[in-house]
């Protein structure tokens, strides 16, 4: 029973963060579709800032890793720890990527108009990312501290 809480706590932190990663990155790919039939000398800045969302993805990813190295012994013995972090950095990531996303979408479509706010938009964009590095921190913290 432990070793099936352990790696399903492993499977949401990789699984709910790629998911954040994919739905964050449509919804700002989505604005910058409709944007680029408006505006489409812009296409780098809508590529930049649909891409933002993805990094969620990769950090749901490290700490997978991370924990991939500290071997099966060490996950199935911290089995709760291991779903509790693993729920908690999935979910964290998760929303975190849909929200950059459309903090991206919202800046792509002011570009897109005419608006200089590529700087700005990549700014507010970092305030949900600044919580999916916390979980990230978070997730990687048991594995230097037990």
């Amino acid at each position: 029973m432990n070793a099936i809480l352990a790696y399903l706590g492993w499977a949401l932190m990789l699984g709910l963060s790629g998911i954040g990663s994919s739905y964050g990155t449509s919804i700002a790919a989505n604005a910058a579709e409709g944007a680029l039939k408006k505006n489409p000398e812009k296409s780098s800045s809508y590529l930049i800032l649909s891409a933002m969302p993805a990094t969620q993805g990769l950090y749901g990813f490290v700490a997978f890793l991370m924990w991939l190295l500290q071997g099966t012994e060490w996950i199935i013995a911290n089995a709760q720890l291991c779903f509790g972090v693993g729920l908690l950095v999935g979910v964290t990531c998760m929303i975190s990527a849909i929200r950059q996303g459309q903090v991206c979408a919202n800046g792509i479509i002011g570009i897109s108009q005419g608006h200089d706010v590529q700087t700005n938009t990549m700014i507010y964009a970092a305030f949900p990312e600044f919580y999916a590095i916390l979980a990230l921190v978070g997730a990687l913290m048991p594995i230097f501290l037990l």
